[in-house]
């Protein structure tokens, strides 16, 4: 009798949190409550450091660090915040669990694709070029016959998600087989050995796969180009649509479905918010990697299939990760990091949970992200008085807020 009670004592004071907190020892607890939820793999990669590859939540909290918050309020079954510049992983739970990615899959066919083609560039949409999407799929409006410009297809891949544009940006980069031959590709050269692509777009398919730990990388790497940086920051824009009757080209707006950048009925811009891409299927939940910058500090979210059926939620769960390693970036040890490339950094994540860097690995990367001179390589977005602020791109694009269909 009196162990039962004892029992039933300790759990209490587990669940109040009077014990020692869960948080510190990286144990799944946000699985422990729902014996029907997917359980992550008990072998997870650990590249970027063996904490990486432990199921359940990974930080190491100094004296006077706020505590994450709890898992009622986040209740994604995959997620990762970082310092996109150091790539110092801040906190973690089951980022190498490999799961469904939806259309967070597009930055990394924007960092295989954007490169080749010239923003001016022309193409004339060929009904071949459309072949091959998914039931359902999103769409920015692209018709078959008309011309439009490399600019417009990324506009339509990163703001409306386009599965359209990226079908038509495959079709010029010599098909969907060799796109995603080349996606696959890429993904292996920045160490993202998660991520098995089937389709270009982030579709469901079987066996397509990612990890949050691999959108990361994805985003970080795209963070390094200038083109990419503008399309995934940009809050709204105008996108051509049919010939009038006068053989002039009428224009639509379109606005980005990241809710952190251009809002929503029931969520406001996140503060210092520079993109970059989110997702949703059937499969993957909601899914979404985003950036944001308060003065010096740059980080890295990524948040994938949240529990909760909450309008927004992906971006309500990323929002508090972000206030949380705002408020924590300088209270914490690291308990692993972000790869660089192969060509920078051998991959193996041979890191301490202090994040010491790996001989030889990230130093140019960490500098490419550190720069935010007006001839670097980083530029920071702001949000302010309803527009969308771009260094050395965009001056000014207007932001509307509407409620989502």
């Amino acid at each position: 009798m009196r162990r039962g009670r004892s029992l039933r004592a300790a759990a209490a004071l587990a669940v109040s949190g009077l014990l020692a907190s869960p948080l510190l020892a990286g144990t799944a607890y946000a699985d422990q409550k729902d014996p029907k939820a997917p359980a992550p793999p008990a072998k997870m990669s650990r590249i970027g450091g063996d904490r990486l590859g432990t199921p359940g939540v990974q930080v190491q909290l100094k004296p006077g660090a706020p505590k994450l918050p709890g898992p009622d309020a986040l209740t994604a079954r995959s997620w990762i915040i970082s310092d996109a510049a150091s790539g110092k992983v801040l906190a973690a739970k089951n980022p190498h669990w490999q799961l469904a990615p939806a259309s967070t899959l597009k930055m990394l066919f924007a960092d295989t694709v954007l490169p080749k083609f010239p923003k001016n560039q022309k193409h004339t949409v060929k009904p071949a070029d459309l072949a091959g999407m998914g039931v359902g799929s999103s769409l920015v409006g692209i018709k078959e016959n008309l011309t439009y410009t490399v600019h417009d297809l990324w506009l339509g891949v990163f703001l409306r998600s386009g599965n359209d544009a990226v079908h038509t940006l495959s079709a010029m980069n010599g098909g969907t087989k060799a796109t995603v031959t080349q996606m696959q590709r890429h993904a292996k050269e920045l160490n993202a050995n998660d991520t098995h692509v089937v389709t270009p777009d982030g579709y469901d398919a079987p066996g397509q796969v990612s990890s949050a730990y691999d959108l990361s990388l994805f985003a970080r790497a795209g963070l390094r180009n200038a083109d990419f940086r503008e399309y995934c920051s940009t809050a709204s824009a105008q996108f051509p649509g049919d010939k009038g009757k006068d053989g002039k080209r009428a224009t639509f707006g379109i606005q980005n479905t990241n809710r952190l950048l251009s809002g929503d009925y029931d969520i406001k811009p996140y503060p210092g918010i520079a993109g970059v891409k989110n997702g949703s299927t059937t499969n993957a939940g909601s899914t979404f990697t985003g950036m944001a910058q308060r003065g010096d500090r740059k980080l890295l979210v990524t948040v994938m299939h949240p529990e909760k059926a909450v309008h927004n939620e992906a971006y309500r769960e990323a929002a508090k990760l972000l206030d949380w390693g705002f408020a924590a970036a300088d209270k914490v040890e690291p308990v692993g990091r972000l790869v660089g490339p192969r060509s920078e950094d051998d991959g193996t994540g041979a890191v301490s949970a202090q994040g010491k860097r790996h001989k030889g690995g990230q130093g140019s990367t960490q500098a490419a992200l550190d720069s935010t001179g007006s001839g670097g390589t980083w530029t920071a977005v702001g949000i302010t008085g309803g527009a969308v602020v771009v260094l050395g791109a965009v001056a000014l694009v207007v932001r509307r807020r509407r409620a989502a269909k």
